[in-house]
């Protein structure tokens, strides 16, 4: 009996679809009719089993931006093709092109009740959001892994497709989604913990059933002293920009920060101001944007001389799907400028 070949639509941001890079990040969703770009190689590696019949291409910064209007305009363009399965990206460590995968992924498999699978970076914010609702295959961080993201993509897209059974993370290559399934084994959980005991006691390789959460540890900051003469800064990462964004803050995945001066301000302007955040209802903050950088309380505790002073710039940045290694890069650079400034202390808001 012949097998019947999947229709597949993949989806794509501008860069990998080769329309353009940051220039053209705010195109609008489109369809590229039959495979582009990456999906050549989705459609190599899936041989005579399937056909990329449609790629769905949209901007990196129209969907950030715009989320739920993107998705709403994508899930019909999929629909027109009626796929049996969905692939998107992969993203490897692209954050706003990842939550987008995500996004779109989630959406088809919710939405259209039609499997879904895609394929970045552990680091990439769309893992912490997404891994929970769709498959994702774990790639490395470039696209120099393009052609074996792509393959194990494959092999899991038509598993799930055919109805054969997901084994597990570590066997289909997917990151772990924290969903424990029930298994019959011929031996009792005090028997499997007891061998793992003498496995970790003899210093043999064990694998735990649990998988533990890896933090940082990060050492608190010693106590401010003389808080009357101390000079204190302002640092925020609920978004807080001037009007146009001049620097370009990503609303989702952010890889960079802006500083803005309060040389002049005893209290910030709310005609001045607007929030780049697309992880919270920012209403009240554009309303008053004292709410998240309160200098109009820090200027009275200062004239009335309980903190020595207000630093002149307050330092903004979205802490929405950021990556550790971006928060880290992030934090750093302004630690960096405020130490050589002698700060005292520094005031962290949030959403």
């Amino acid at each position: 009996m012949e097998l019947r070949r999947l229709r597949v639509v993949h989806y794509l941001n501008q860069f990998f679809a080769r329309i353009g890079g940051e220039e053209k990040a705010n195109v609008e969703p489109r369809v590229i009719e039959g495979p582009t770009g990456p999906g050549r190689a989705i459609q190599n590696a899936l041989g005579e089993r399937g056909e990329v019949i449609a790629t769905i291409v949209c901007g990196d910064n129209y969907f950030s931006e715009n989320v739920e209007n993107a998705v709403d305009e994508i899930i019909p363009l999929v629909y027109r093709y009626q796929p049996d399965v969905m692939i998107a990206g992969p993203a490897f460590l692209g954050g706003r092109y990842g939550v987008a995968c995500g996004a779109i992924c989630k959406a088809v498999k919710e939405r259209l009740n039609i499997p879904a699978v895609t394929g970045m970076h552990a680091e990439n914010p769309g893992v912490n959001l997404f891994h929970r609702d769709v498959y994702i295959i774990q790639t490395g961080p470039s696209a120099a892994t393009m052609n074996e993201a792509v393959s194990k993509m494959v092999q899991l897209v038509v598993k799930i497709a055919e109805g054969e059974k997901i084994v597990g993370p570590a066997h289909d290559g997917y990151i772990p989604r924290g969903i424990v399934v029930n298994e019959m084994t011929g031996q009792t959980g005090a028997e499997r913990v007891f061998e793992m005991l003498l496995a970790k006691i003899q210093e043999r390789s064990y694998e735990s059933e649990v998988l533990q959460p890896k933090h940082d540890r990060v050492v608190p900051a010693a106590p401010v002293r003389l808080i009357e003469q101390a000079m204190v800064a302002l640092v925020t990462d609920g978004g807080l920009v001037p009007k146009g964004n001049p620097d370009g803050i990503e609303s989702v995945g952010a890889t960079r920060f802006g500083e803005y001066s309060l040389q002049e301000e005893v209290a910030l302007k709310e005609e001045a101001f607007d929030v780049c955040h697309a992880g919270y209802d920012s209403t009240f903050v554009k309303q008053d944007p004292n709410r998240l950088v309160p200098v109009d309380v820090m200027r009275i505790l200062e004239r009335e001389k309980r903190i020595g002073k207000l630093y002149n710039k307050f330092f903004s940045t979205t802490g929405v799907g950021t990556t550790v290694e971006d928060a880290r890069k992030i934090g750093r650079a302004i630690a960096s400028e405020l130490r050589a400034e002698g700060m005292s202390g520094v005031i962290l808001t949030s959403t």
